[in-house]
């Protein structure tokens, strides 16, 4: 039994350094162009009816961007965007859900946020 234990207390001061290290900061990507799109469009239509919010954070990472080749009657929808986002206002924020339709040309179709 001593044979294992001695390995085993060599190997704790071994890994100790590993285990303390810190994780590096996360590196700031800049928005695809759909996510830069969407945000400015959903930002200029709440801003239009709330003038109290001044920016949107879209959850990149979260983000899904996916293709579709479907249609709303007649318009293409050629992106759709999902994500988490929080409107930054002086009272708290809360996350919503984020929807946000585009069509030919990366035009904006719909942008949707509701409570979570």
């Amino acid at each position: 039994m001593l044979r294992f234990l001695a390995p085993a207390l060599i190997s704790i001061p071994l890994l100790a350094p590993a285990l303390a290290q810190e994780v590096p900061p996360k590196s700031e990507k800049p928005a695809t162009p759909e996510i830069a799109t969407c945000k400015a469009a959903a930002l200029q239509t709440l801003h239009a009816k709330e003038p109290e919010i001044k920016d949107i954070y879209i959850d990149e990472d979260g983000a899904t961007v996916a293709v579709s080749e479907s249609k709303i009657e007649d318009i293409p929808v050629t992106r759709i965007v999902m994500s988490e986002a929080y409107l930054r206002t002086d009272r708290s924020d809360k996350p919503r859900r984020f929807l946000c339709l585009l069509g030919e040309k990366n035009k904006v179709l719909l942008t949707f946020f509701t409570a979570r």
